[in-house]
């Protein structure tokens, strides 16, 4: 069966015992903060298990779009290197929301394998937890699988429920043991049964794994049954499509081959010359284009924050396996169209022109940094000198330039070179550890709260008497109790402290009774509907059932309400100057500034950029009063106000109308336009193919700036006095093209110094065996003057074999070049500064006429350089 067909006959078959067929949730899922990525078919029902979300249905089957690529689930460096990790892929699942439990769940997952898609039941093994014993008799008494095939599974992690046959949400919540079917691939294949110790072999596949959320676990870590328990299943298409096609690897079925054979195409036609079918970075293409493509159709570009950086990694990984191969020019984005011819009937957002767009922009661009990195690492090469790249430069490359660790591994490989791994590692933990102690993602993990919403005052007031203490966790996990000191997320009954939503920044202020002080250091959203409040207990202690009075901070509020109405100007002043295509893409709204992105294919001049300063600055004076209205989304429509698209709204829905714009949102704003004072664009920059992003500013924010500039124009007026004011620019100009003329002038000096040197040292050459053979020391030399006296020296000298050395403190640096009669002979420039290297405590390599190396003893140089002449002799 193909990939296709095997995905049709789940749904069907589960649509015939009563289940709704639901549509994909995007892989980018909606209010979850959790999670970066849609990474399993339960994600989009996750409220309905926590019963605060009931749906016309209470049994649903789904095939899932999953990405596993970043944060806790992230399977990208194993991708194109085993046989069944991918980036992308298909989650099958049945779902029951309280409806039918293990005695329907277990023989329609039977069913299913054996009577639909004809698998000899023979070959099927089950695992069960230890203590199921219910499931256990269902799959022996029921289902008739021997015992000798039903596995039981203990606590094999570490503690009671701690087991790879126990699902948990998180410490708290619902939860409940599992039962996975696995498939006996047959003797010839290496590995154990599941529980083995060589259970992590291929010869028994998990294809199925079937969750029965029966508990809910307390804060005490007690079990309590849930009156109406649920099934949550999944089963890879990929993996089942792999068994039933008696094919060894995921990337042996139908749909990989013809991706493979696409990407293939793909990079010869790029420059890659006879590429190996099924070569491990054929399948890196294959896998990521899919990657690539869903979540470019859901909303998320290449960038350097959360998911838009997972995808530029994932992206530009695919993009390097293709110039590894020899593709020389953008090739990824070609994969678009055969991906959707694959997979595009099923879901159609894969037909969007802009997916190939994004990817070819992306692929441009890299392929500069490929060309600009291969430069700097060129020449961090040549300044090693010890045979080892400093992990730095390799970080500085990774991080600065998108430059690729793995592919510097390789280059460096090749040279003969060692990378500074440790370096490299502390480097990254610390980029690591700034991003977790600002991600959201760190706070709102774990954080289960089951209770009512509460209710946010905030619209209407900054003060908030006789707010309680609902719900308190610390380090994630719920707690009664808080001291002075302590870090922790409180959830009260009633706020006024906006939570973090819609581009807009949670507020900030303090919660204090009688005993207490608490500074909120944040707000954000654990449910649509619950505030959370990210806390420092400075004194006092906090208890869950306290009384406080809430305040936030009024002139930080003030300045992101600012902020954010004025983005509501700039995006109707940015249609109107530079036309209606112009559309939110997202935003970011701070007391500092706010950041706007939105949809152009080109710059935004200075003269628009002007025109829409003068826009926005108009409607600040005319400081009209705003307005906020409640009312049905289809009145809404009526009224012509701005929605963005792929967006959620409810049926009631919140109007704002600030000056000449009217948009649907739930953000906080300004009385009257007047209150934001003025308004002045900072930057303008492209962030992606067809996306630009404006950062502006309000208020004080702008006046500052406006202040700080003029204070650089007068410090530069005051270095050029005398000269008028409008004549500056014409004199800087000047003065540059002096500092560019000298520098011409000075290279000129050092190449004839080089070619006078270059005269000089051939004299010194000693003659062995007819050829002449130079070593010497240069004082304060470079890399780049030891390489052009060199070739000075060669061309001086016709025939010869050519040292220098220079030493820069305790560093050496060490060439050696060899005229092409004498490469000829069979000697090679890079053993000889091997030769040379190693005598002074250092490694190097090169091509056969010209190599380079470093060194870390200048003591043991003399001897070594004299050296040379005996090799030279022995080797002639």
């Amino acid at each position: 069966m193909k990939a296709s067909e095997i995905r049709n006959a789940y749904l069907q078959f589960f649509k015939s015992k009563g289940h709704t067929i639901v549509a994909s949730s995007p892989v980018v899922p909606e209010d979850d903060p959790t999670l970066l990525f849609t990474n399993a078919g339960m994600n989009q029902f996750k409220n309905c298990y926590l019963g605060i979300e009931k749906r016309s249905y209470t049994r649903a089957t789904t095939s899932q779009k999953c990405i596993r690529a970043g944060g806790k689930h992230n399977d990208l460096d194993n991708v194109g290197y085993t046989a069944r990790h991918h980036t992308f892929f298909e989650m099958l699942g049945n779902f029951s929301f309280g409806d039918y439990f293990k005695q329907d769940a277990i023989p329609w997952a039977w069913e299913f394998l054996t009577k639909v898609l004809e698998l000899p039941p023979e070959r099927l093994w089950v695992t069960v937890y230890i203590d199921d014993d219910e499931a256990y008799d269902i799959w022996n008494k029921q289902i008739g699988i021997p015992a000798e095939r039903i596995i039981r599974i203990g606590d094999n992690k570490g503690g009671k429920y701690l087991s790879d046959n126990f699902w948990m949400m998180g410490d708290t919540g619902p939860c409940g043991p599992c039962s996975e079917i696995f498939f006996d691939r047959g003797p010839s294949v290496q590995g154990g049964p599941p529980g083995s110790p060589d259970e992590d072999g291929d010869r028994w596949l998990e294809i199925w794994n079937l969750v029965f959320t029966q508990f809910n676990r307390d804060a005490s870590g007690k079990m309590n049954r849930l009156p109406h328990p649920n099934i949550d299943t999944g089963m890879g298409l990929e993996r089942i499509a792999s068994v039933l096609q008696d094919v060894p690897t995921n990337y042996d079925i139908d749909l990989f081959q013809n991706l493979m054979k696409a990407a293939k195409s793909a990079v010869e036609a790029a420059g890659a010359v006879n590429v190996v079918p099924g070569t491990p970075s054929l399948k890196v293409i294959a896998d990521h284009i899919r990657a690539c493509a869903f979540a470019i159709a859901d909303g998320v570009t290449p960038g350097n924050e959360g998911r838009a950086y997972v995808l530029r990694r994932i992206c530009r990984r695919a993009i390097r396996h293709g110039y590894k191969l020899g593709a020389r020019k953008p090739f990824f984005y070609t994969l678009v169209k055969p991906l959707a011819e694959e997979m595009g009937d099923v879901y159609p957002e894969l037909n969007k022109p802009s997916i190939a767009q994004v990817i070819k922009a992306e692929e441009e661009r890299f392929f500069l940094t490929l060309a600009n990195g291969m430069e700097i690492l060129e020449d961090a090469i040549s300044k090693t000198t010890n045979g080892v790249l400093n992990g730095d430069v390799v970080f500085k490359l990774h991080d600065t330039f998108g430059f690729p660790a793995d592919l510097t591994a390789d280059v460096c490989r090749e040279r003969g070179i060692r990378v500074d791994t440790d370096a490299f590692d502390r480097a990254m933990d610390e980029q690591r550890a700034k991003a977790r102690a600002a991600g959201k993602f760190k706070i709102a993990a774990g954080l289960i709260y089951n209770g009512e919403g509460n209710e946010f005052h905030g619209y209407s007031e900054l003060v908030t008497e006789g707010a309680k203490v609902i719900a308190l966790y610390k380090d994630g996990v719920p707690a009664e109790v808080a001291e002075a000191g302590d870090e922790a997320v409180l959830v009260f009954d009633k706020t006024p402290f906006y939570a973090e939503m819609g581009g807009q920044v949670g507020d900030s202020g303090t919660a204090e009774n009688a005993s207490t002080f608490v500074k909120i250091l944040d707000t954000f959203h654990i449910k649509s509907n619950v505030y959370a409040h990210v806390s420092h207990v400075a004194e006092g202690s906090v208890r869950v059932g306290d009384v406080f009075k809430l305040q936030v901070d009024a002139e930080r509020r003030a300045a992101i309400a600012r902020n954010h109405s004025v983005t509501h100007l700039m995006d109707k002043a940015l249609k109107s100057v530079c036309g209606e295509h112009v559309s939110q893409k997202g935003s970011l709204v701070t007391p500092e500034f706010t950041r706007f992105d939105f949809t152009h294919d080109r710059p935004v001049t200075e003269e628009q950029i002007a025109e829409v300063e003068d826009l926005v600055n108009r409607e600040i004076l005319g400081n009209t009063p705003s307005k906020t209205e409640i009312m049905s989304i289809e009145d809404a429509k009526k009224t012509g106000a701005i929605m963005l698209f792929g967006e959620k709204y409810g049926k009631e829905v919140r109007v704002v109308t600030v000056g000449n714009s009217k948009e649907l949102c739930g953000g906080t704003h300004v009385a009257r336009t007047g209150d934001i004072g003025c308004f002045k664009i900072v930057s303008e920059s492209g962030i992606s193919a067809g996306v630009r992003r404006i950062e502006a500013v309000t208020g004080l924010n702008a006046l500052h700036m406006l202040q700080k500039k003029t204070r650089l124009v007068n410090d530069v007026l005051s270095r050029f006095r005398g000269v008028p004011e409008e004549e500056i620019p014409a004199k800087v100009d000047s003065c540059f093209d002096q500092i560019h003329r000298l520098e011409k002038e000075l290279e000129t000096v050092k190449e004839k110094l080089s070619t006078q040197a270059g005269a000089e040292l051939a004299s010194r050459a000693r003659v062995v065996k007819g050829v002449q053979v130079l070593a010497v020391a240069l004082e304060g030399a470079d890399a780049r003057s030891l390489r052009e006296t060199a070739d000075k020296v060669r061309d001086k000298l016709k025939s010869a074999v050519v040292v220098l050395a220079a030493k820069n403190g305790e560093k050496l640096q060490i060439c050696a070049g060899m005229t092409p009669d004498i490469v000829k002979r069979g000697l090679k420039a890079g053993e000889l500064v091997r030769f040379v290297a190693e005598q002074v405590g250092g490694k190097g390599g090169g091509k056969p006429d010209f190599a380079m190396a470093g060194g870390s003893n200048p003591a043991a140089l003399p001897a070594a350089l004299e050296s040379v002449y005996g090799w030279a002799e022995k080797a002639l």
